[in-house]
Order: C-alpha cells, then structure tokens, then sequence
C-alpha cells in the first residue's frame, strides 16, 4: 500500500509564508504583460521608473534641505515643476481625448475577455472589476462572444456556451457561497430575463457614471495633490533664496 505523503508547506516552502507570497508576486508579475496586452511592454518597468523618479526626487529633497545645497533643492523645485505641468498636460489631453480614450479601454477590456481562461491573475482581476462596478464585458454582456469558451457559436462544445462569468451575475444578499455556474446559458434568456440573472450594464458605461457621481472626490483628490506639489515648489524656492541671502551677507 503506498504510503501517504505527510509533507506540510513547511516543508515545501522552508522560509514559511514569506517564500509563498513571494512566489505568488513573482506568479503576478510574470504574467502582467501578457494581462495588459501592450504589445510586449512590461508594466513592471512603468512601476520601476515611477519608483526610481519618487526616490530621486525624494533624495534630493531631503539632502538637500538638510544639507544647505542649493544644486539639489532648484534640482527638486524644477523636476517636481515639470511633473505638476506633466500631469496637467494629462489632464486637459484626456477631457479633449476622452472618446480616443473611452476606444482604447473598450479595445483593452475585449482583449482581456479574450484570455480570460488563459491566466488566472488576469481571470480574477476581470472578476473583481465586474463584481466592484456590478457590470458585464466592456459595452455589455454580449461582448463575452469574444471568449472561446462563452461565445454563441453552434460549435462551441462547452458547457459556459452562450453565459457569463460568476462574476456577472447579481448578488443575493440570503447567499453566503458563491455560485460560479449562475451565468451559464444566462444569454440564451430574453433581454428581460437577463437583467434579473446578470449586470447586463458594460464596465465603460459603469465607470463613466462612477466618475460623473463622485466627480467632486476624484477632483478634490487631483487638486489635493496639485497643491501639495506647489507648495513643496514653493518651499523649496524660499528655502534657496534664504540660503543664498545668508551667503551674501558673508
């Protein structure tokens, strides 16, 4: 009789909990570019230069107050000027562009739905989404015709044919367990009938009136921040000046 294996994750993970989420971190961003579909850009580089520009503009700042130098302290006045009037330039681009902007997520979400079985990092991220905005593929639920395994076709052999994923489906507050097979054949229903079973609302649609209903957070949240960055500038600014004050009058 073979005898059954006693191992624990101690033993497979020697370092404990510590080696478990670093292997699931190395999971996630291993497949992140392939999630995004940037035409082979890796995000993680985005991640590594915001990182870098925060550490740099950070050390200037400090060192540079605390040690009187005024190379660095103009360094960090202009670096955080041309990042406040980066971020303003995006701003205004994407209220002129918000229709270039609106296509490319529509483009980014279908070909996401795409490869949702393909990657379970990208599967639960499209799950939270729908589930968070309680909507259904970009523009509608019908755009779950992209994906092999849901699509309509009469060729289609499997069993999610013509549904959606769990996370489309409306939530019954007496439910406490998930039921991952409530979206099968939820397409196949009458238009009235799908709107009981699923969020027959897009996700675009859904986060446009998300933005529209707290448009004063998300705008008080910018301005927030804007205004730190000009008073750090300004700081920085009245601190050379002082500094240079002092010198003159040696």
């Amino acid at each position: 009789m073979m005898q059954e294996s006693t191992g624990s994750l101690d033993d497979i993970f020697p370092f404990g909990e510590a080696s478990i989420l670093v292997f699931q971190a190395q999971g996630v961003l291993s497949n992140i570019s392939s999630i995004t579909d940037l035409g082979g850009f890796d995000p993680v580089w985005l991640f590594l230069v915001v990182g870098g520009v925060m550490f740099i503009l950070g050390f200037a700042g400090c060192i540079g107050a605390l040690r009187e130098n005024t190379f660095l302290l103009k360094f960090f006045s202009v670096f955080l000027g041309i990042i406040f009037f980066l971020e303003l330039t995006a701003g205004v681009l994407a209220f002129v562009f918000k229709d270039w902007i609106k296509d490319q997520l529509y483009f980014f979400i279908n070909n996401n739905i795409r490869a949702y079985r393909d990657d379970i990092d990208l599967q639960n991220l499209i799950d939270f989404t729908q589930e968070y905005w309680q909507c259904c593929g970009a523009f509608g639920a019908d755009d779950w015709n992209l994906n092999i395994y849901f699509n309509c076709t009469d060729s289609n052999a499997s069993r999610e044919r013509c549904g959606v994923p769990f996370s489309c489906c409306t939530k019954d507050p007496a439910e406490d367990v998930i039921n991952t097979q409530c979206g099968y054949d939820a397409r196949q229903k009458p238009e009235v009938d799908q709107q009981i079973v699923i969020y027959t609302k897009g996700c675009v649609p859904q986060f446009e009136k998300w933005l529209q209903d707290n448009l004063t957070i998300v705008a008080g949240i910018f301005i927030g921040i804007a205004l730190l960055q000009i008073f750090g500038i300004c700081l920085a600014q009245n601190l050379v000046s002082d500094i240079e004050a002092v010198r003159a009058s040696w």
